[in-house]
C-alpha cells in the first residue's frame, strides 16, 4: 500500500450528520467527492479515496446486551461498499467499541473483511472500561491489544491470498494508546496512525507533533480533519499545510 498510495476521504454514517460528511447526502455524491480529495492530497503517489463508515457506533445507553454500542446494518455496509468500489477506492469500517471487546467487534466484520478492498478503523477513545459510559470519560487500548487484531487481519490476508489491509487507530490524545512500544506489525497489514483532536492549524501541529513522537519501527501516520469544528474561531487546514507536516502524512481523513 505505501509508499505507493495516499490515502484521503470521508467518514461518517448515514442519518447522522454530526459523526461525519460521510453520513450526509446521496453516497454516490459524497464518494464522488472524497475522490477529489484524494487527488489533492496526492503529491507524487497514487490517490487512492476513503470512504470510513461507521460499523460499530458507542451508545450512551447501555442497550440490549449491556455493551453500549450499536452494529450498522449489513446493508448499509453493502451500499458503501459497493460505492467505494465504483470509486475503485476503499471502504474502512470504524469500530467505536463501547464495553464490548475489540477483536469481537473485528470479527463480526469478517465476512466484509474478506473482500480486497475493505479495512479497519479503531477509535480507542469510545473503549470503555467496566463502570465507564462513552461521552463521559476518554477509552484507551494499548500496543498488545492493537497486535492482536492486526495478526487477525493478518491471517485474513494469508489465507484469502487478499492485498495488504490498512488497520488506522485514530488517537485523540497521549492517554488513548497505552504501551505503543508493544505494537508489531504483522504481515500483510499497514498499520495507520491517525492524529485526532479539533482546533487551530497551530494546535493541530502541537498534537501531531505529541503523537508521532518516537513512532514505532513500521508505523504509518494518519491526520484528521474536522470542517466545522476546526473552523469555529480559526479556519481548516490546506492540504498543503497537511503535508508539510513531518512525517507526512499518508491518510487523511475528513469528518
Amino acid at each position: 500500500m505505501f509508499p505507493r498510495y495516499r490515502l484521503a476521504g470521508f467518514c461518517g454514517l448515514p442519518g447522522a450528520a454530526a459523526l461525519g460528511r460521510l453520513g450526509t447526502g446521496d453516497p454516490g455524491r459524497r464518494a464522488a467527492e472524497a475522490e477529489k480529495v484524494a487527488h489533492s492530497f496526492a503529491a507524487g503517489r497514487e490517490p487512492l479515496p476513503v470512504l470510513e463508515l461507521l460499523a460499530t457506533v458507542a451508545n450512551s445507553a447501555a442497550g440490549p446486551d449491556g455493551m453500549y454500542r450499536s452494529r450498522t446494518p449489513a446493508a448499509t455496509i453493502r451500499r458503501f461498499h459497493r460505492v467505494a468500489r465504483e470509486r475503485r477506492g476503499l471502504l474502512l469500517l470504524n469500530i467505536q467499541p463501547g464495553r464490548a471487546a475489540v477483536l469481537d467487534e473485528v470479527k463480526a466484520l469478517r465476512d466484509w473483511l474478506v473482500h480486497p478492498d475493505v479495512g479497519i478503523a479503531l477509535d480507542p477513545e469510545w473503549e470503555m472500561g467496566s463502570g465507564e459510559v462513552p461521552g463521559d470519560t476518554y477509552g484507551n487500548t494499548d500496543g498488545h491489544e492493537l497486535t492482536k487484531v492486526a495478526r487477525y487481519l493478518s491471517g485474513l490476508v494469508e489465507k484469502r491470498d487478499l492485498p495488504e489491509k490498512p488497520l488506522v487507530f485514530h488517537q485523540v490524545a497521549t492517554s488513548v494508546v497505552g504501551e505503543q512500544s508493544a505494537l508489531r506489525p504483522q504481515p500483510g497489514v499497514a498499520l495507520i496512525k491517525s492524529a485526532d483532536g479539533i482546533g487551530s492549524p497551530g494546535l493541530k501541529r502541537g498534537t501531531w507533533r505529541k503523537l508521532v513522537h518516537d513512532l514505532p519501527d513500521g508505523l504509518h501516520t494518519g491526520f484528521k480533519l474536522f470542517y466545522e469544528e476546526d473552523a469555529e474561531g480559526s479556519r481548516l487546514m490546506t492540504p498543503k499545510e497537511v503535508l508539510a507536516l513531518r512525517p507526512q502524512p499518508e491518510y487523511v481523513m475528513y469528518e
